[in-house]
């Protein structure tokens, strides 16, 4: 009972005293704003994002490797002080990223989306598709460009790409014997590079908007035919395959997979469980889910961009919101094919109900990648990294003008690789070079802008930390590092010849020279590779 009264006592103190220091705090809450630390907008900045990159390739292990940068980031922000350290961590990074709206609709999305896949597999709808792609599809080479196909096709956004055809392929892969690491590589290839020349697409959406003050959809359009990364990474991928050129450590993946190990590490924790079908399943209980999905995702795109409420359709779809429109369609999707499998009999209401948590199950190391690369990007965001980069390209803007666009194609390729957002790269870039050009010479704003928006797919697609390349790992159900190393070396060589190619650009200021110029360099460097390949 004593203990009790001392107990009492000692909360009452606490309560009052907290009570009386409240008004002070919110005082000095409201006057004294918080100093921006020592390293803010420095090369320090960079620092947290490359160290996860690094320890990630060299580690083989991507989650401690994420946390790691984390750390370090906060480490840097609070000046080496562990209370703060801790705070800016969670308050600013974990518990901020799982709160934003947009982070959180996309990873409904992504669960809504395994729900699906699991729905689909357990009606039988995937196994009967891979029988009937096997009378129409009769070799490897054959499995990867009806993978090609099919990303190209779904334009709409990214993280739709990357999950769709990983599931819809990843059967027809598997009976071909491509790798995982193939596959995964395959789909990320699909996913930015062509989302980023579609008229129609999300991330057409996201560059109009960055571009205030001139005809944002109309500079877009004009920018596709400059956008060289992005189209000399179709025609890698057609001619890789066609050539039957594969290299790095692709290559031995590859090899590994015609002798019946698709995945090459000793273990693959992410791959999906073995789950019983339907064997009544047809193709159209694949078919239809998936036209079901687009279209649904479709109409939620552009109802939360007001095309219901007057807004022409491509209006609709430029300030549609992408987390919120995928996050409606795909609701909607799976409560119709729930629907039509109880219709037709296919499943029963408790095996639909079982693929719910499945699907979720499925995508739990997504999310947790994402969550953990979301983190490290706000961390680096409260460094200043984005007022360092725009400050040095500014800087050397008005001293290298003809080779600017190459230059910017670097500066987007380090930055989207460093924090692993194209969007985020996009939004310190292109004002930066529409406020150096736009009354100087509109010619080179839009080669230049279209250099940032190939730098930024180009670093978003090799960097480990990016929401792209950890959906393709997803999709493919493939180790998420041995998808970042694989790869990195295709990735490489467009990068390198893009460089080149952004380079004439910059001086014949044409879109239809560099371009032949770039495809020719391909064709060359992949029959060069294959020649050593073969004399080795």
């Amino acid at each position: 009972m004593k203990k009790l009264k001392h107990g009492l006592l000692a909360a009452a103190t606490v309560l009052s005293f907290c009570f009386l220091l409240a008004p002070a705090l919110a005082f000095a809450a409201e006057t004294e704003q918080a100093p921006l630390p020592s390293m803010y907008a420095t090369f320090w900045a960079l620092v947290p994002p490359i160290v996860a990159i690094l320890l990630a390739l060299i580690t083989k292990e991507v989650y401690s490797s994420l946390f790691i940068g984390i750390l370090v980031g906060g480490l840097f922000h609070s000046g080496f002080s562990f209370e703060g350290t801790i705070t800016h961590i969670f308050n600013n990074g974990f518990i901020a990223v799982l709160s934003d709206g947009y982070n959180v609709g996309i990873l409904i999305f992504l669960v809504i989306l395994g729900a699906m896949v699991s729905l689909m597999n357990r009606a039988g709808g995937s196994a009967a598709f891979g029988h009937f792609a096997k009378g129409k599809i009769k070799t490897r080479a054959g499995a990867q460009l009806a993978t090609v196909a099919l990303g190209v096709l779904i334009f709409i956004d990214d993280y739709f790409n990357c999950l769709t055809v990983g599931s819809v392929m990843r059967p027809i892969a598997d009976e071909y014997k491509v790798s995982r690491a193939k596959l995964a590589y395959l789909i990320d290839a699909t996913a930015a590079p062509v989302c980023i020349i579609a008229p129609i697409s999300s991330w057409a959406a996201a560059v109009s908007g960055f571009v205030e003050g001139e005809d944002g959809f109309s500079i877009f359009i004009r920018a596709i035919p400059y956008n060289y990364y992005a189209l000399l990474t179709i025609v890698m991928m057609i001619a890789s395959i066609l050539l039957r050129v594969d290299f790095g450590s692709m290559r031995t993946h590859e090899k590994n997979a015609l002798a019946g190990d698709l995945f090459t590490s000793g273990k693959n924790a992410e791959t999906e469980e073995e789950i019983p079908f339907n064997p009544r399943g047809r193709v159209i209980d694949l078919v239809i889910p998936i036209a079901t999905l687009i279209v649904c995702c479709v109409i939620g795109m552009i109802y939360t961009g007001g095309f219901f409420q007057g807004e022409s359709f491509i209006s609709a779809f430029s300030n549609s919101d992408a987390s919120v429109g995928l996050a409606i369609g795909s609701i909607f999707a799976m409560l119709i094919t729930i629907l039509i499998y109880l219709l037709r009999r296919v499943l029963s209401f408790r095996e639909c109900m079982d693929c719910l948590p499945a699907g979720f199950k499925a995508m739990v190391p997504a999310i947790l990648i994402l969550t953990f690369a979301w983190t490290l990007k706000a961390i680096t965001d409260s460094l200043g990294a984005a007022e360092f980069v725009a400050g040095a390209v500014a800087q050397s803007a008005d001293s290298l003008m003809v080779l600017l666009p190459a230059i910017i194609f670097l500066v987007g390729c380090f930055l989207a690789f460093s924090t692993g957002t194209s969007w985020g790269t996009f939004g310190i870039l292109i004002p930066i070079v529409v406020a150096v050009f736009a009354n100087s010479n509109p010619q080179l704003m839009i080669i230049s802008i279209s250099a940032c928006m190939a730098g930024a797919v180009c670093g978003d697609h090799c960097s480990p930390i990016s929401d792209t390349t950890i959906m393709a790992s997803a999709g493919a159900q493939c180790n998420h590092v041995n998808h970042v190393s694989t790869q990195l070396p295709y990735a490489l060589l467009v990068a390198a010849i893009s460089f080149l190619t952004y380079i004439i650009a910059g001086l014949a200021q044409n879109p239809w020279l560099p371009l032949p110029i770039g495809i020719a360099l391909l064709f060359l460097c992949l029959i060069v590779i294959r020649t050593v390949h073969r004399d080795n």
